[in-house]
């Protein structure tokens, strides 16, 4: 999804914020690549919120440098408001207006004149029977779908997501989902902070980990898989499935199973060239070579477990 552009859409520099005692974000250095879908992960007190308060403007950074879409978020807070959508954990509406009146509301501070955008935003997060009804009656699924409905009213370049899909159905989870890779196909730049790890799965373009207010990592999930996922097993499968038991005698398989595809662990993938070219030469026709791979909840705990490591040596 990332388009590759040179300018980053967001960009903090040694950023310091603190809450009387508790450093909330600490020398954060982050740069989120417009057009990507940035997803920021840790534990509670990670300062992930607190990140994307800064962006915006919400909150004033103690010290160092934030911009947002090349704009200053202490000085130029309103513009990128204008420019920006936010969905918080916990959003707020006028509790005796109906449904229709708040986004009414939202969509007079960005200047829309027509209720198409109300409507289309409705149907799309399935409010559109309950928007005649006052919002103190909403359940919390419904008050997070009228949350994203109000967020897109404008078509902002730039979409804060903060556990978007708490207290949503299936059904409405999947819709957020699909308008976060609809958004970054057209170009906006989405920063989601989720706990819900498969979710993200296929639509992150950078990971973001975060602890005690700092991103200690960060990067494509390709790239964070190379530097910490260290699993030496491949799958193979072939026409013949049987012409794949001689594998396991071949030089650095140290584990082979058979699941009616094979399995083999190296001591080194960097044999598995070689092990495909003998498969190759004998005859076996493969039609599947194929590195196990992580899952986002997998690679964050292999993170985790390294970071970890790293902090007990220094």
């Amino acid at each position: 999804m990332a388009k590759g552009m040179s300018e980053p859409a967001i960009k903090f520099q040694g950023v310091f914020r603190a809450f009387g005692d508790v450093m909330a974000v600490r020398d954060l250095d982050l740069e989120i690549p417009a057009g990507s879908v940035a997803v920021l992960l840790g534990p509670n007190g990670a300062g992930k919120t607190t990140t994307i308060r800064l962006s915006t403007g919400a909150l004033a950074a103690d010290s160092g440098q934030i911009s947002v879409l090349g704009l200053d978020p202490r000085v130029d807070a309103g513009e990128i408001r204008q420019l920006s959508g936010v969905v918080p954990p916990k959003p707020a509406f006028y509790e005796r207006l109906s449904g229709r009146a708040n986004l009414q509301f939202a969509a007079q501070l960005w200047g829309l004149e027509s209720d198409l955008a109300i409507e289309e935003s409705a149907q799309r997060f399935g409010i559109s029977g309950s928007l005649d009804s006052d919002v103190g009656g909403y359940s919390t699924g419904m008050r997070t779908r009228l949350a994203l409905a109000r967020a897109v009213l404008h078509d902002p370049a730039v979409l804060f997501l903060d556990e978007p899909t708490a207290g949503l159905d299936p059904e409405s989870a999947r819709a957020v989902l699909a308008l976060i890779t609809e958004l970054a196909g057209k170009g906006r730049t989405i920063v989601m902070c989720t706990h819900l790890l498969h979710e993200a799965e296929g639509i992150a373009d950078q990971v973001v980990m975060m602890s005690e207010g700092h991103a200690w990592v960060a990067g494509p999930p390709d790239h964070l898989v190379n530097e910490y996922w260290d699993d030496r097993r491949v799958h193979l499968d072939a026409e013949n499935r049987e012409a794949l038991a001689v594998v396991k005698e071949f030089e650095g398989v140290v584990a082979s199973e058979t699941n009616g595809f094979v399995t083999v662990e190296l001591d080194d993938l960097n044999r598995l060239p070689a092990l495909v070219q003998r498969l190759v030469t004998q005859g076996v026709r493969l039609t599947r070579v194929e590195p196990v791979q992580p899952t986002l909840e997998q690679l964050y705990f292999e993170m985790q477990r390294h970071h970890r490591g790293e902090e007990a040596k220094s």
